[in-house]
């Protein structure tokens, strides 16, 4: 088991294999979306339990817009759960919950529920949760570049801190660890500017797979890593 010293203070998750997963049981893309959604509540929130103080989870990219009508409307949907049922969930966790990516092509209905879960839980204080849905890492820095713009900043005052300060959640520090299931071994766009120098870490299994038991082999295996951030 892992101490304090060794926790990662940001630990990132590309959640992958629900549709994989699903076709291996027999099952639809819809019915394996549902059980990677009851594994992200178990998981994320062990994490958190845990001592971890941010948890980023990648569930819907830019990108996931050209899948099927009908799966698509069915995650809006598991989002919607997630985040207008279940809030008293996070509440009972002492969890804060923010939303990270583009509100363009959201719904009202969801947006209005992002806006009422991010108040209702801003005050806790037992670690936070973060949504990466309708996000891109590379949309997320042209944004952050076009408010530099907009606020007329010369060439000699872009730096690293103010475009930082223009990212979706500025206070949010970089990702000490990104975590990618099913067995693909890319990032896909996740927290580009957070990456620099995560550790990464590619599991095989696939998401809805995930166990508690999976938490414990993550933070082990970030405990033994050597971090020399370029030095």
């Amino acid at each position: 088991m892992t101490d304090n010293d060794t926790l990662p203070t940001h630990l990132g998750f590309i959640i992958d294999g629900n549709r994989r997963w699903a076709a291996a049981q027999g099952l639809s893309a819809l019915q394996g979306h549902q059980k990677g959604y009851e594994t992200l509540k178990t998981v994320l929130l062990d994490v958190l339990a845990r001592g971890v103080q941010y948890a980023s989870v990648y569930i819907f990219s830019t990108e996931n817009w050209n899948r099927d009508k009908k799966e698509v409307e069915h995650l809006m949907g598991l989002f919607l759960k997630i985040l207008r049922d279940d809030v008293a969930i996070f509440i009972n966790n002492n969890v804060r919950v923010r939303v990270l990516g583009s509100r363009v092509r959201l719904s009202e209905k969801l947006l209005n529920a992002i806006d009422r879960t991010e108040a209702l839980t801003e005050s806790l204080q037992g670690g936070q949760l973060l949504i990466c849905l309708n996000y891109g890492g590379q949309q997320e820095i042209v944004e952050a570049a076009a408010q530099l713009i907009t606020r007329g900043l010369r060439p000699e005052e872009v730096t690293l801190s103010s475009i930082e300060q223009f990212l979706y959640t500025p206070d949010v520090p970089p990702c000490d660890m990104i975590v990618r299931t099913g067995g693909e071994q890319r990032i896909s766009n996740f927290m580009l500017w957070r990456s620099a120098y995560s550790e990464l870490m590619f599991i095989e299994k696939f998401w809805p797979d995930m166990t508690k038991r999976d938490v414990s082999r993550i933070l082990n295996e970030y405990a033994s890593r050597s971090r020399r951030f370029g030095g």
